[in-house]
């Protein structure tokens, strides 16, 4: 008898556990106006709260299973299980700026540079002709166009362009005593009190650099590696102005935070070279490395199917900057993720909502020499020339980038654990959000927060 009364009462614990743990999710969901979420939450809660209310009151051939399946279930979604090791994604050849698809866009056409270029690349001649034929990003005639929002975000871009004089310069003459662990430790508060959301430091590689210059003068110029260390900064992308991607406010967003993440690696730089070490920033438009791969070797985060550096509490929804330097400093162990690139596997969401079918679906393959998932960037881009924002949408629905809060970061917590929590992530996020969720309409800033 006593023991059929614990059984009860846990029953009973466990419909209010549930019956909890929905009206949470469905605040949630209802902060983040998520209206599907909501509906499709509460109903199966509350559901699966009357059943285990009506299972209390069956008696014991029905609670015991109940109570060892939750159990069960529980020990299989929450306890560690050994994951599949894979080898880290480490690149045997460098990347030239100059086949940027960024890099190609700022080609004038009737220019020498430009047509040495194709006469070197003629394969890239017709695909980049793809692009040029569209209005363009921030353009007028593009298919998303807004005169507004579109001038606030070349404001942005601008800003950037103007911290670029600040990215480099003479160090102070005299050479101030540092503390490798105390210094590393002031920079990683400092960028965090700065506004970042994660600061990372990792030795520099010659396969984190460009190998030419693409972007800057002098075009062309070798990149050759002149420092030790590299700083890794991340900051945060609103999910609030994410949600109407690929409309304007997305690349409204994405501007500002470049800025952002431009403004605190230039003057993290500054501070270093207060102290007299050379010290480098690199920011949108002004970079000698390939800041995924410089992050991803500075513990921030693992290089998702979408090329993207995927971070722990926000996915890909980050902007990032690099800081390289001389100055003595403690490294951070890698970011690689086993887990995380499971989960990429068996997800495939982006490559289902990218508009232009620019992410590859499957396994990752070889491309020169690395393991990894390959964008189209031509595909991609034209598909911005098109519409005029950086679209924005493979981030928007990347489960990973929910908010991070109690809810999502409890799924993260077991995703990270088991691949049984994966494959059900991958299912409750279809189901709850949708396989291709629409792009939410804007209607103004009004309560919009960074």
């Amino acid at each position: 008898m006593a023991f059929e009364s614990c059984l009860f009462c846990l029953m009973f614990l466990l419909a209010a556990g549930t019956l909890t743990g929905t009206l949470y999710a469905m605040w949630v969901s209802f902060h983040e106006q998520e209206i599907r979420a909501i509906w499709r939450v509460g109903c199966a809660g509350v559901l699966l709260t009357l059943f285990f209310v009506a299972a209390a009151k069956t008696g014991l051939w029905l609670s015991l299973p109940l109570v060892v399946l939750t159990f069960c279930t529980g020990m299989i979604l929450w306890l560690p299980w050994r994951q599949r090791k894979e080898t880290p994604s480490i690149p045997v050849r460098c990347i030239d700026e100059r086949d940027t698809i960024f890099s190609r866009s700022h080609l004038e056409p009737g220019s020498e540079r430009f047509d040495s270029y194709y006469a070197a690349n003629p394969e890239k001649r017709s695909l980049d002709d793809g692009f040029r034929a569209k209005p363009g990003l921030l353009k007028p005639g593009s298919r998303y166009f807004d005169p507004h929002l579109f001038a606030a975000a070349e404001a942005s871009f601008s800003a950037v362009a103007a911290l670029h004089s600040l990215a480099e310069g003479t160090p102070h003459s005299q050479q101030k005593s540092t503390d490798a662990l105390q210094i590393t430790a002031l920079i990683k508060q400092w960028g965090l009190k700065l506004g970042a959301r994660g600061v990372g430091i990792t030795g520099l590689q010659d396969y984190h650099l460009y190998t030419h210059l693409g972007r800057n003068e002098p075009y062309g110029q070798e990149i050759v590696r002149e420092h030790e260390y590299a700083i890794a900064v991340t900051v945060e992308m609103s999910r609030q102005m994410l949600d109407h991607a690929p409309y304007a406010p997305a690349v409204m967003e994405s501007a500002q935070q470049y800025f952002n993440a431009g403004a605190i690696a230039v003057q993290l730089a500054l501070f270093i070279r207060n102290l007299g070490y050379p010290a480098r920033a690199h920011i949108d438009g002004n970079y000698q490395v390939i800041c995924p791969l410089v992050a991803r070797d500075a513990g921030l985060g693992e290089i998702g199917r979408m090329g993207l550096l995927m971070t722990p509490g926000l996915g890909p929804r980050v902007r990032l900057a690099v800081v390289t330097t001389n100055l003595p400093l403690i490294c951070d162990a890698p970011g690689f993720d086993d887990t995380v690139l499971d989960f990429c596997r068996r997800c495939e969401k982006c490559a289902t909502v990218c508009p232009s079918q620019a992410i590859p679906y499957g396994d990752c393959s070889e491309k020169n020499g690395v393991r990894r998932w390959q964008i189209d960037s031509e595909a991609c881009y034209t598909y911005w020339c098109s519409i005029g924002t950086d679209c924005g949408r493979c981030v928007r629905i990347c489960p990973y980038a929910h908010a991070d809060n109690g809810l999502h970061n409890l799924v993260r917590a077991g995703v990270r654990r088991s691949p049984v929590a994966r494959a059900l992530a991958v299912w409750g996020d279809d189901w709850l959000y949708g396989k291709n969720p629409k792009p939410r309409p804007f209607s103004g800033l009004r309560g919009y927060q960074g």
